[in-house]
């Protein structure tokens, strides 16, 4: 099995024990506000994971408002890492360590509670690229781009903890790439 499955597979067992422990009313009552801090675990498709990383982290404070006991409104930004990789191509004649990607993402989004705890969410926004893309060895994506974020997603959130599920599309400038990320964010309330 590889290491991301492993983890992604130890990540989840953690997580069933947890909620299985633990169970409180929804995250962010009607009228209230709160604050969380999360971490992001990223898996990157497309051409992101082809030709630039393997594995992403993130760290991503979230407010969010409850506009009824079963909606919430989210404004989520923060900093991802995508690390580099080895990749070979086979035009050349060894194998080179393409450069991380960094990013800053800003996206307002929405949570709709379908259970006490369930929910099923969007993120709209912009991802920032804070570096030159993602490799100049294969001249895919050159300078510095703006993205347009689109992400949906599913969660399970307690009064002080989300774990949230999601795909992360990214498009704009010359590729257009996504990740499948994981999110466990802990709630400081406010």
């Amino acid at each position: 099995m590889k290491t991301a499955q492993k983890l992604a597979a130890a990540v989840f067992t953690a997580v069933l024990l947890f909620i299985g422990a633990n169970s409180f009313a929804q995250s962010t009552p009607q009228g209230k506000f709160d604050f969380n801090i999360g971490v992001d675990g990223l898996m990157p498709t497309g051409k992101l994971q082809k030709y630039s990383s393997n594995f992403g982290l993130g760290i991503t404070p979230q407010l969010q408002y409850g506009l009824t006991n079963k909606l919430a409104v989210t404004f989520t930004s923060g900093y991802y890492r995508f690390f580099s990789k080895t990749y070979t191509n086979t035009g050349l004649n060894a194998p080179f360590e393409t450069e991380h990607q960094d990013m800053i993402p800003v996206k307002l989004g929405l949570k709709a509670f379908i259970t006490k705890n369930i929910y099923i969410g969007v993120e709209v926004g912009a991802g920032f690229q804070i570096n030159d893309g993602i490799s100049r060895n294969t001249g895919i994506e050159t300078g510095r781009n703006t993205k347009l974020i689109l992400a949906p997603g599913i969660g399970y959130a307690t009064k002080n903890w989300d774990f949230g599920i999601r795909y992360e599309n990214y498009s704009g400038g010359n590729a257009h790439y996504g990740t499948l990320g994981l999110r466990v964010t802990h709630s400081f309330g406010l």
